[in-house]
Formats: C-alpha cells, sequence, structure tokens
C-alpha cells in the first residue's frame, strides 16, 4: 500500500507541473542568459584532438560581431540564418554539379547511336555545346531569364534580380523578359545570384545539347556553332522567364485564376521540351542523312556504332537527374523543401518504368527487345517526370513514366514514317514530345499535397490537377504547351532558316559519306580502325551532285 501511495504522489506531482508549465508565461531568452553559455576548452581539444565529435561545432563556432560585447541573441540569430542559406547554397550547388555531369551522359548516348565515321564530330559537338551555350547565357541568356525573378527566399533573396520588362493587356501585366543580369555586372555580383546563374545554366545547356542529336551526321559545326548560340543567348531564355522568371505563363493563376499558373518544376517544359522542338525545327531544315529514306519514302534503319556506349551514358544521365529533380527546390531547409526525398523517388520510378514501358512495347511489336529504345524509354520516363516530380505521388510517377516509355516508341516511328523526319538518336520523340506529355501530366496528376512554403507562383496552397479537383490547373498547362508549340518552335525554326541562309546548315555529300570526322574535325575519332563506308551513288536512290 504505502507503495502505491508513493507512486500516486509522484503522478499526482508530474501533474502538476505539466500544468502549471502550460499555463504559465512562454519563455523569453535574454542577452544575460547567454553569459553562462561556454564552450569546451580549447587547450583541451588541442592536446587530446575530438575523435568522437563531442566538442566540435559548439558556441564557439559562432561567429560574434563584437569581440567586446560577447555573444549576442542577435548573433545567434544571424547564425540560424546563415546556416539555413548556407544548406541551400551546397544543396543547390551540389545538384548543379550533377546535372553538369549530364554533358557526359548525353555525349556517350548520341555518339553510339550514330556511325563510327563520325564519332568526333558528334562528340565535339557535345564538347563545345557547354563553353558557346555558357558563354552566350553569360552575356545575354541569364538576364533574360532571371533577370526579374526576385525574391526567392531560398538563395536568400537575390534581390538584385529585381527588374523585368512587361507590358499591360487586358488591364493586366504579361511580363516579357528580364533586365538585370547582362555579363553578371553590377549589383548581380552577388553570392545568391552566382548560385542561381550556375543552376541556371547548366540547365540552359541541357537544352541546347538536345538540338546536337537530331542532326548528327550531316550537321556543319559553324552552323552548330551559331544555331547553339542563338537557343542559349535568347530563345531559351525567353521561355524560362516566362515560366520560371515572373513571367506571364507563371501569372496565369494570380491574374486569370487559372490553378496556380503554368507549373513546370524542373523542366519537362522550358529544358526539354523547348530542345526537343528546336531539335525538331533543326531537323526539318537540314533533312535526312543519306540513305535513310527509300525512293518510296520507307525508312531504312542506321544502326549506331556501340550500344556500349550508349547504355552507359542513359546510366550516367539517369544518376544526373537526382540532381536535376531534387535541385529544383533550390534547397534544402525550409518552404516544404524536406520534399526532395519525394522529389527524388518520383524520378528514380519514372525512369524504372519508362524503361519497362519501351522494352515490353518493341517485345511485343517485333518480337526482340531493344537496347537503344529500352534507354531511350529509361529517359522519355525522366522526361515526362521532370515537369511534376514536385507535385505527383510515387503511385503517379510510376504511371507518368510507363505512359511515357510507349510514347516514345510510337513517337519515333511516327516521324520516321509520317513527317520523315530524321533524328538519329530519338532526341526529338524523348525530349520534345515527352517534355509535353511532363508538363500536361502537371495538369491531370498533382495531388495537392506539396505545399512549398504554403504557394506557389504567388498563388496559395498546393498545385493541383484535374484529377483531384482543380481543371483551371489543366487550362495553365495547356496554355503552356500551346506556346511550346506555337511561340518557342516557330522562332527556333525562323532562327535556324536565318543561318541555313547564311552560313548553310549542312554538310556535302561527299563529306558525309565519307564521314564528318577528317571533313569537319580534321581527324578520325578511331584511327587504328577500318571504317567501311558506302559509295554515294549507290547509297542514295537519285543523283546527287558532288559540292566540289
Amino acid at each position: 500500500m504505502r507503495s502505491l501511495k508513493i507512486k500516486a504522489q509522484f503522478l499526482l506531482a508530474i501533474l502538476g507541473v505539466g500544468t502549471a508549465l502550460c499555463f504559465a508565461a512562454p519563455f523569453r531568452a535574454e542577452a544575460a542568459d547567454l553569459s553562462g553559455i561556454k564552450g569546451p576548452d580549447t587547450a583541451q581539444i588541442a592536446a587530446k584532438g575530438d575523435p568522437g565529435a563531442e566538442m566540435t561545432g559548439t558556441v564557439n563556432d559562432v561567429t560574434v560581431a563584437d569581440a567586446k560585447a560577447g555573444l549576442t541573441l542577435a548573433d545567434l540569430a544571424n547564425q540560424a540564418g546563415q546556416n539555413k542559406i548556407a544548406i541551400n547554397f551546397v544543396w543547390t550547388l551540389v545538384t548543379g554539379f550533377l546535372v553538369m555531369f549530364m554533358q557526359a551522359g548525353f555525349a556517350l548516348v548520341e555518339t553510339g547511336l550514330i556511325r563510327a565515321k563520325n564519332a568526333n564530330h558528334t562528340m565535339m559537338m557535345n564538347f563545345m555545346v557547354y563553353g558557346l551555350g555558357l558563354f552566350a547565357y553569360y552575356v545575354s541568356g541569364f538576364a533574360i531569364q532571371m533577370g526579374g525573378c526576385a525574391p526567392i527566399a531560398n538563395l536568400g533573396g537575390v534581390y538584385p534580380l529585381n527588374s523585368e520588362y512587361a507590358v499591360t493587356l487586358f488591364g493586366k501585366p504579361w511580363a516579357l523578359f528580364g533586365q538585370k543580369g547582362f555579363f553578371l555586372h553590377g549589383a548581380t555580383y552577388d553570392v545568391g545570384v552566382m548560385v542561381l546563374f550556375l543552376f541556371q545554366m547548366v540547365f540552359m545547356d541541357t537544352t541546347t545539347t538536345i538540338v546536337t542529336g537530331s542532326c548528327a551526321e550531316r550537321w556543319k559545326f559553324s552552323a552548330f556553332c551559331i544555331s547553339t548560340i542563338g537557343l542559349g543567348a535568347v530563345i531559351y531564355p525567353l521561355f524560362g522567364n516566362w515560366a520560371w522568371g515572373c513571367g506571364w505563363l507563371s501569372q496565369l493563376g494570380v491574374n486569370f485564376g487559372l490553378g496556380h499558373g503554368y507549373c513546370d518544376f524542373a523542366g519537362s517544359g522550358v529544358v526539354h521540351a523547348v530542345g526537343g522542338l528546336t531539335a525538331l525545327a533543326c531537323a526539318m531544315i537540314v533533312g535526312p542523312r543519306i540513305g535513310k529514306f527509300n525512293r518510296d519514302g520507307s525508312p531504312n534503319a542506321i544502326p549506331g556504332h556501340d550500344l556500349v556506349l550508349v547504355l552507359v551514358g542513359c546510366f550516367i544521365l539517369a544518376f544526373g537527374w537526382f540532381g536535376f529533380n531534387p535541385g529544383s527546390t533550390l534547397g534544402a531547409s525550409g518552404n516544404g523543401c524536406l520534399r526532395i526525398g519525394s522529389v527524388a523517388v518520383n524520378t528514380m520510378l519514372a525512369g524504372c518504368t519508362g524503361s519497362f514501358g519501351a522494352l515490353l512495347y518493341m517485345w511485343m511489336r517485333y518480337g526482340k527487345p531493344d537496347a537503344s529504345m529500352a534507354g531511350n524509354g529509361l529517359l522519355a520516363g525522366l522526361v515526362a517526370i521532370t515537369a511534376p516530380s514536385g507535385f505527383v505521388n510515387p503511385l503517379a510517377a510510376a504511371v507518368i513514366g510507363w505512359i511515357a516509355g510507349i510514347l516514345v516508341c510510337l513517337a519515333v516511328e511516327f516521324f520516321d514514317r509520317v513527317p520523315k523526319v530524321d533524328d538519329p538518336v530519338g532526341a526529338i520523340s524523348v525530349h520534345g514530345i515527352n517534355g509535353l506529355w511532363g508538363v500536361l501530366a502537371v495538369g491531370l496528376f498533382s495531388d495537392g499535397r506539396s505545399n512549398f512554403g504554403g504557394s506557389w507562383n504567388g498563388v496559395p496552397g498546393s498545385v493541383t490537377g484535374v484529377f483531384y479537383g482543380d481543371p483551371g490547373q489543366l487550362v495553365a498547362q495547356l496554355v503552356g504547351i500551346s506556346t511550346l508549340v506555337g511561340a518557342i518552335f516557330t522562332l527556333s525554326f525562323l532562327w535556324n532558316w536565318l543561318v541555313d541562309v547564311f552560313v548553310g546548315q549542312r554538310c556535302n555529300p561527299k563529306s558525309e559519306l565519307a564521314g564528318l570526322d577528317i571533313p569537319e574535325m580534321g581527324a578520325l575519332c578511331y584511327p587504328d580502325f577500318q571504317l567501311k563506308t558506302q559509295d554515294y551513288r549507290t547509297a542514295w536512290p537519285r543523283k546527287i551532285k558532288e559540292d566540289s
């Protein structure tokens, strides 16, 4: 009995203390409370080290503004704020480095899918697209795209990027392009702006490298250089501004009540559809490779020279995509950024089911699994999930990827047989068609659970697709698709048509048949191998006059 009585008294005491704490005034830290906070003895650390990490990362490491005043609450608050932004800076930079490494994946995929006689030429296009695109984006592209995007809370505000050109239509502002950040000059020499520039630059470079695949094996290198500069300096940044730089597409929700405006989490539209549609424009202007189509219009398969390169490149791209999609939170701390885990899983699942979809389609249709199409199915799934990755659940991601894997197979056959556009690597189908599918998927599958800081594009609440109750979001996505197909494709076609008129896009037939490595680059990629080429007079169904 005595034991039970003691236990009862103990429980009552705990309840009493708990009740008192509930009704007590909230504790307020005062400057005096900091005077008793002492860090570990540095002399002790110097003598013994800290193998257990018990004395490293303490109050000693808080930056003190005034050594005479000592540690203050302001010091602690500023340190907490800097730590948050530092986490976001490091996350965004590291994921940007992953996206930059995707250039190697694209180079391997494209080079493996073309013939050995053009390997040096294709690798050089993929190599130089980085330098050409980067320079063009540094000069003007970044300013046009992000020059009016401030504030971005995850990166400390990037407040110097505060000037957006807009016109007024229907009583609403239509923002068209940014005006700050040319040459990263003046106030844009800012730590947050530098992080944003690097991350956005590698996204732009992904777009420019898509085009090299569709025009491989017959594209003049000088024309490639000029075309890439125009894409990186103006065309890509324009749509990037409309979608991500506070431009008019992103404001369809605020201005016209269409969901949360055009939503493209990591760039199915901004990066992949822009690249894929530009690839379509260029391929139409350059024309098909010699021997691709017979006299009756039926297509011939022109196999690539190395499937090992193709599939290794696909793995590198899949790895880099973990920077592409999760990195698009622009942070890992605050504002719902812990959703990076969900974004990463969605990315993985869509790539997986994309490869399944393509593999099974080809197996059922042709009786054999096709390695190159399985690889393209993986990439198609990754492209399609890029826009909705931050807004959908894992089941939806798997469905989006599966559809993309089948869609890429259908699209490759369509472009071969109907418009007869020659695309050696399937770039138009992977990035163009599935980029558009990814944009549409946002308006269908977004489940309203994302909550990135409580709003998106200035509209409170989470992005919700038509399957979860918001048809307005689907309309906004369709407006984005119409803009991509109508405005961006047209602009890309016009720019590349001008390049064709003044420079010429295509190599001469003699160089094409011999392979572009020697005529264009001056060296074979594989000098130790004997390359077999076919005489162009027998390979081409009609007489061609050689360009002397």
